[in-house]
């Protein structure tokens, strides 16, 4: 399948909100992650054609509130350039739809590094890749931005050994509190206290901080943390 210029080779990842895809530049010679903008609950897919989206008629005005959050979203990140942030090189319109194309991060999730590692990391694992993502952290909360998805699988090791955070989750998380989607927005075990309420209120970077702290928790212990309902 063909996106502007772009070949689909694969599928990286889907859920309620969108789908990530393994793409290829021909021209470049280059992969990239593309991510689109699919909300399941106000769209679906065109039966004559796979890539096509079909708006529910009685969710025009959510879907294209969600579209806008979600270009904004891309916006927003590509004015970040850092070593731990995942790239953003554009936004293309297409089949009723918008995608997200990002640079192409080769290595393995967080929780699957730590499964191949097959023990606790040490210390001196843990800071290469904790300092980097606090840096890369400090730097978009200083924007007002926050990631609001940092789990195991959200942050990749790549294969010299260095971290790099993906799949940022403000859009969704606009999108999920719009529709009262709550169980859509959360992890068990990485999402604090606040992220539960439907509201949407009281976060901020601390919220983030929660997520990495248990991200670490599951590193050091071996297991997730109970879930944040079931501390609070």
């Amino acid at each position: 399948m063909k996106l502007d210029r772009y070949t689909i080779v694969s599928v990286l990842g889907e859920g309620g909100f969108g789908v990530t895809y393994l793409a290829e530049d021909k021209q470049l010679g280059k992969k990239f992650a593309i991510k689109e903008y699919f909300p399941q609950s106000w769209s679906s897919r065109d039966e004559s054609d796979s890539m096509s989206v079909r708006i529910n008629s009685a969710a025009t005005k959510d879907y294209s509130w969600g579209l806008d959050r979600f270009k904004e979203e891309a916006r927003t990140l590509a004015k970040f350039r850092h070593p731990n942030i995942v790239n953003v090189n554009s936004i293309l319109d297409a089949n009723n739809t918008a995608y997200m194309v990002l640079d192409y991060e080769d290595g393995d999730n967080f929780e699957t590094w730590l499964r191949n590692l097959g023990r606790p990391p040490t210390q001196e694992e843990l800071d290469a890749i904790v300092e980097p993502i606090l840096d890369a952290l400090e730097l978009i909360h200083s924007n007002k931005i926050l990631h609001r998805d940092i789990a195991p699988d959200n942050l990749y090791i790549r294969g010299d050994g260095s971290p790099v955070l993906l799949d940022f989750g403000s859009a969704r998380d606009a999108i999920g509190h719009r529709t009262k989607t709550v169980s859509a927005i959360i992890k068990m075990g990485y999402s604090p206290i606040e992220q539960y309420s439907t509201a949407g209120k009281d976060q901020g970077p601390w919220t983030d901080i929660y997520s990495l702290g248990a991200t670490l928790y599951r590193a050091i212990a071996g297991k997730r943390l109970p879930e944040a309902t079931e501390r609070a």
